[in-house]
């Protein structure tokens, strides 16, 4: 085994092993009280890179890493090196390289996936990650676009993001965001929203002055919480289960907030009023998103999202765009125009190109596969009209029934004043 004694250098040139003299070049050097001959420069680069880690070694066992060097200079500490026959070709016993897999590895058969949401436990967002995926490993994130990352640097396997409610309309963020990030739309679930309304235990309608929850919440329960008689602010608030948590960290006991059933028994909060929302159609649509595309399949229905723009002014690019796929009897679910912002668009063929000088985006979704010739005919006439063209995914379309919540009443500490809800 090649030995070397760490013996102390003069100052600011740290610690080196004994014999060395950098003046050899690249000559033989000899480095071992054991008569051990490292033959070029090269090798002696390596044997001291080798040597490094040993002294790493020994800081790491002690609580003053000084003190552990010092004391290995001091009391002539035997540090090995590399075995002798790595130098005459033999194998080597070092550690294997860093692999991708070992940063992140893919989740195997049976194993839990990771999925990132917007939100924190007991939001919306996360009983749709579990609906999406049995048994996941739900990731929270605080920006939508925290969950892009995730997914993006291997944190999470997938993500799992609104873009349309039934009330509100479109969540243009992370239509935009779908253009900046390189993630593939690879499914998508439809959540039906049930609202309550939350407080601390022991806490009456009567002590509420303030009502905070995500805006749309607020704008979704209005008419009920009027008919309640609850004369409160309404206050916003960046998402349902983050305003519960903030009361019951708090301890407001003034204040309600509008939440899931789940966002209760998670903070310790009571359900005053349940099922509150205005009307029982409430439905959000989350997509689901991964690094790579899935291969397009027919045996079962698909949905496919794409996004394009043109650069020239006029209507007629629009009525050609959506000919072709009339005229091939593809059914168009939505169609909505975004306008311009200076955003970095990612593409397929690219890793990014700048921003290109358009008015109008229009997403497009659509019910047909990727794979039926029809829609790869109808995509390659789009694209002759079109500046921009991007394929957002092509995934199996949600067919889970949407029923209606069945009909509940708003609870309360007083049974006489309990009144059914609209839903």
């Amino acid at each position: 085994m090649v030995a070397v004694r760490m013996v102390k250098a003069p100052s600011g040139q740290g610690f080196r092993p004994a014999g060395h003299n950098p003046m050899r070049g690249g000559g033989v050097v000899r480095s071992s009280l054991q008569g051990a001959v490292v033959g070029s420069r090269a090798e002696w680069l390596t044997s001291c890179a080798v040597l490094s880690s040993k002294v790493a070694a020994l800081v790491s066992h002690s609580t003053n890493g000084h003190v552990a060097a010092a004391a290995a200079a001091a009391n002539g500490a035997m540090l090995d090196l590399v075995p002798v026959s790595s130098i005459n070709g033999g194998a080597r016993n070092l550690p294997a390289p860093l692999r991708i897999a070992d940063l992140c590895p893919a989740p195997m058969h049976g194993s839990e996936l990771r999925v990132a949401y917007q939100g924190v436990p007991g939001a919306y967002s996360e009983k749709a990650a579990g609906k999406a995926y049995p048994g996941c490993d739900a990731v929270p994130c605080d920006q939508f676009d925290v969950a892009f990352q995730a997914v993006e640097n291997w944190i999470a396997d997938r993500a799992v993001l609104p873009v349309e409610n039934s009330l509100g309309g479109s969540i243009h963020r992370n239509y935009d965001l779908l253009l900046r990030h390189r993630l593939h739309i690879v499914g998508e679930v439809q959540l039906p929203v049930h609202h309550c309304l939350l407080a601390l235990p022991g806490v009456s309608k009567e002590n509420i002055t303030r009502v905070i929850s995500h805006p749309q919440a607020l704008a979704q329960c209005e008419h009920t919480l009027t008919r309640m008689g609850l004369n409160a602010a309404r206050e916003a608030f960046d998402d349902t289960a983050g305003a519960a948590e903030y009361v019951a960290a708090n301890g407001l006991r003034d204040t309600a907030s509008i939440a899931s059933s789940r966002a209760a028994e998670l903070y310790g909060m009571e359900v005053l009023a349940d099922g509150i929302q205005d009307d029982c159609g409430n439905v959000t649509r989350f997509v689901m998103l991964a690094r790579e595309p899935i291969v397009p399949r027919m045996d079962r229905p698909f949905k496919t999202s794409i996004v394009f723009a043109h650069d020239k002014e006029g209507t007629s690019m629009l009525f050609k765009v959506l000919s072709a796929f009339a005229f091939r009897d593809i059914s168009l679910t939505k169609i909505e125009s975004r306008p311009y912002r200076p955003i970095r668009l990612v593409d397929d063929a690219s890793s990014g190109t700048a921003a290109k000088a358009f008015d109008y985006m229009f997403y497009v979704d659509f019910q047909a596969s990727l794979a039926d010739p029809r829609v790869q005919n109808a995509l390659a006439e789009v694209q002759e009209f079109t500046s921009f063209l991007r394929v957002l995914g092509s995934y199996p379309m949600d067919m889970t029934p949407m029923t209606a919540g069945s009909s509940s009443t708003i609870t309360s500490s007083d049974s006489s004043q309990a009144t059914p809800s609209s839903c």
